[in-house]
């Protein structure tokens, strides 16, 4: 049995339901195999959002556009792929009605998907070293303080732009972004 059609079947369970309303009966149902089989290779709902939001939002982080520097491409890459996951609707179901769900990849530990993004800038911020767009500094650490700095903008983004258009945080997150990596002196 293909994952993808498993994971297919449970996204769109998540996107009817919720998380929390998702059980591996609905999931096997709408995947058209037996329970065991889905036990098989999924033994809770758990698992299969955690290789869901891999594929889903990790996906997502890998659609860099080419740019005059990494720098560049790194601010731009960083706020398209913010937009994208503020629109996705797999994540807008379940910060709707699973919020609490993401809460352990905030405050206890990063998951696989937010391990990848890491990944992505890490790579970015090394090739800005190289081409010498990004100020010095350790590559990891830069990366990570990215990291915390942008998931705030794809988990809080409702909230902010209650009052705030949606276009102008993310106007700002690009001046954040780039003002934190560009080199001392470098004017903008």
């Amino acid at each position: 049995m293909e994952d993808e059609v498993l994971l297919d079947a449970v996204r769109a369970c998540v996107l009817a339901l919720g998380v929390r309303r998702t059980t591996l009966t609905d999931v096997a149902r709408r995947a058209g195999v037996s329970r065991m089989t889905l036990y098989r290779r999924f033994p809770d709902v758990r698992s299969l959002m955690a290789a869901l939001m891999t594929r889903e939002f990790g996906g997502l982080l890998s659609q860099f556009e080419q740019g005059p520097t990494a720098r560049h491409q790194l601010v731009d890459g960083v706020v398209n792929t913010v937009r994208r996951l503020i629109a996705n609707p797999l994540l807008s179901t379940v910060l709707d009605l699973d919020p609490e769900l993401l809460l352990p990849y905030v405050v206890q530990r990063l998951g696989s998907t937010q391990q990848l993004a890491e990944q992505v800038l890490l790579a970015q911020i090394r090739a800005g070293h190289e081409d010498g767009s990004v100020r010095a500094g350790k590559p990891s650490v830069q990366a990570r303080a990215l990291l915390l700095a942008v998931q705030s903008f794809v988990l809080s983004s409702r909230a902010a732009t209650a009052d705030v258009p949606e276009e102008d945080l993310l106007a700002e997150l690009a001046e954040l972004v780039d003002g934190a990596l560009r080199p001392r002196g470098e004017e903008s």
